[in-house]
């Protein structure tokens, strides 16, 4: 008698081991980088390292949940609608709420006995799993009218913020009131994204990002003209001001983007070896989340780095040769937006520790200690796992 053949035949190996890779490895660090961080501020020196390991679990938990769930249940509009109203309640609460800020900025929900919780990192996943399910649903009216099916309305208002764009807008409005422009940004960028995937023509999306190259190149520019004196008495101004150059105020605003250059630097080719980085104890604040890759040079050395950097690029790479092959376009847009998210995630957390971009706070996947960015960069890897499997059962039950 024949094997059944099931959705656990299909696994996809090639993305699957690389996350595994990418956990365990993150574990470590984290470790390695809070055990200082902790001894500092006389708390238990395994705290967040443990921490991390129940979230790891958790989210390995929801991986597997994620990849047996029926992708019906995934798009299903009303679904999505309380998940919307569940996500941008807790968003309101982590601006209006107690004990939600940090650093200048709110955005966290304390979880007692267990840490926090960041919403917003629950937002952007939403951005793509909303908008590839709306567009998914529109691929005739596209086919048909092109860019004119995305943007519907009877008048200019109704085409701005009507439709699926007044949720997106509200995610991103109450997400720049923390205030945090990064990830508000992460929001928009990601809608642009789905929008370029939705199968419109790709002379609007040509034409829409060279107007964000140049609104993008146009602001640098005049950010270093400005010193990054933009927003006076503001941490973004720091932030900006620490891009612009790090070395001007090593006392504050500089202290933490000088260090990592210091972190990198000390590293070298081959690192000064796993659990002796420098920078981490006290210099580098937040090694342990936003400066986890220099703290990670700083070990195990730039080759180490390289090594780390090419396991992420090549699951990332793997997600998104899946939405390029998929044939329903549910597949093709949640692979295609899962990919790009977590490839956003690493370069604008790389280019904040290398000064490539102004520093964000924005974790890099899998590394970072933070239980929401991780859960959140799990289940981008479950959706995508479950297109892939969906595309390869329905291309065997056609032969």
């Amino acid at each position: 008698m024949d094997k059944k053949i099931t959705k656990n035949s299909f696994l996809d190996l090639s993305i699957l081991i690389p996350y595994l890779i990418l956990s365990a490895v993150g574990l470590l660090m984290v470790f390695s980088a809070t055990v200082p961080y902790q001894i500092n501020r006389g708390l238990s020196p395994y705290r967040l390292a443990i921490s991390q390991g129940v979230f790891i679990i958790i989210s390995f938990v929801a991986l597997i949940i994620t990849y047996r769930v029926k992708l019906r249940i995934i798009k299903n509009e009303k679904i999505l609608k309380i998940i919307f109203l569940i996500i941008i309640l807790l968003m309101i609460y982590s601006r209006v709420g107690p004990n939600t800020s940090a650093n200048g900025a709110h955005g966290w929900i304390p979880l007692p006995g267990i840490g926090t919780i960041q919403p917003v990192e629950f937002a952007k996943l939403f951005t793509v799993w909303f908008l590839a399910s709306i567009f998914s649903n529109r691929q005739e009216e596209i086919e048909k009218n092109d860019i004119q099916a995305i943007f519907k309305g009877n008048n200019l208002i109704k085409k701005v913020v009507g439709g699926w764009r007044f949720p997106i807008i509200l995610l991103m409005i109450v997400e720049l009131s923390m205030p945090n422009l990064g990830n508000t940004a992460i929001i928009g960028l990601l809608a642009l994204i789905m929008i370029g995937a939705s199968g419109i023509s790709w002379r609007w999306f040509s034409g829409y990002g060279k107007m964000l190259l140049t609104i993008s190149l146009s602001f640098l520019l005049f950010l270093f003209i400005s010193g990054g004196d933009l927003i006076p008495g503001s941490y973004i101004n720091a932030r900006f001001k620490a891009f612009v150059n790090p070395f001007t105020d090593l006392a504050s605003s500089g202290h933490q983007l000088a260090n990592s250059y210091y972190a990198i630097v000390d590293g070298d080719w081959f690192g000064r070896g796993l659990g002796n980085s420098i920078e981490k104890q006290g210099f580098l604040p937040e090694a342990h989340t936003d400066f986890i890759f220099s703290v990670i040079v700083e070990e195990l050395g730039i080759i180490g780095g390289i090594i780390i950097l090419a396991v992420i690029f090549f699951m990332i790479t793997r997600m998104l040769l899946v939405g390029m092959r998929a044939k329903d376009p549910f597949n093709s847009m949640i692979s295609i937006g899962c990919s790009s998210f977590l490839l956003i995630q690493v370069f604008v957390n790389l280019g904040g520790a290398i000064g490539l971009v102004p520093e964000t706070g924005v974790t890099f996947p899998f590394l970072s200690q933070g239980g929401s960015s991780f859960l959140i960069s799990t289940l981008a890897v479950g959706l995508v796992l479950n297109s892939s499997a969906d595309e390869k059962l329905k291309s065997l039950s056609k032969l």
